[in-house]
Formats: structure tokens, sequence, C-alpha cells
């Protein structure tokens, strides 16, 4: 008599625990007819932005920008290329900004913002990391 008694009820919260797991992963999926959300800047999580500049039509030239920043020897200028196609720009830039960073991020080409340059706080991390490279011989901050 105790097996007998408890079927449906069972039954019932398995339909119910079936149901919130659809209905959860249907609120992480975007609305089909929904635009996508804009392309927002993925800056290396390294240290705290002070400035970004983007390669855009009407932008200051890089130097220029560079000049109106504050002088800090704790910061560090990131050039991040989006796309693969972007990479000789980025390069070029790199050329007129002695010690920075380039970082290359897999995307389309068409994806805006393509070239941009984030001046942070992460010298002390990029001095670490190099620090602990030479060391181990190996990149443990990749």
């Amino acid at each position: 008599m105790i097996g007998r008694g408890g079927g449906w009820q069972v039954m019932l919260a398995d339909l119910a625990l079936i149901l919130f797991m659809v209905s959860a992963s249907a609120l992480d999926r975007p609305e089909p007819n929904e635009p996508p959300p804009e392309a927002a800047l993925q800056v290396p999580q390294m240290g705290e932005p002070v400035a970004i500049w983007r390669d855009e039509p009407g932008a200051s030239p890089l130097q220029q920008w560079l000049a109106d920043q504050q002088h800090d020897a704790r910061l560090q200028l990131t050039i991040v290329a989006r796309g693969e196609r972007r990479v000789e720009r980025a390069l070029a830039l790199l050329g007129k900004a002695p010690g920075a960073r380039l970082v290359v991020e897999p995307g389309e080409s068409g994806e805006a913002p393509g070239i941009f340059a984030v001046l942070a706080y992460d010298q002390a991390w990029h001095d670490a990391c190099v620090s602990a490279e030479d060391a181990k011989g190996s990149t443990p901050c990749a």
C-alpha cells in the first residue's frame, strides 16, 4: 500500500522540473526578431582602463590622443585588433606607439569597432608576467 499512493505526485514533480528546465533555457536565447546587441568593447581584463581610443573616421590620430592623456609610468597601452584583416593596420599603429602591446582577437571584419586602443593601469601586471616568464621559461600570463 505504501508504493501505490505516490505515483501521480512523482510524475507531476518530474513534469514541473522539465517545464522549469525548458523555460530557463528559453530565457537564455535572444528573440528571433530581436536585433543582436551592439558589439561591446572587450578590453583585456588586466587593469582598470583610463582611456579608450577607437580607429574611426574623424578620430584624432593615435599619437595626438596619447599626447592628450595623462603620463604615468604605470600606464600600459594595449592595441586590440578584431579580425585578421586588421592586423596590418594594428601593426602600423604599434610602430607609432613604442612599448605598446598588441592583442589580436578573432572576429568578423564587419564588427565594430575593429581596432581600438586601451590605456590602462596594468604595467605592474605586465612586468610581473614578464619576470615570471623569464624565471620559468614559460608564459604564465598568456
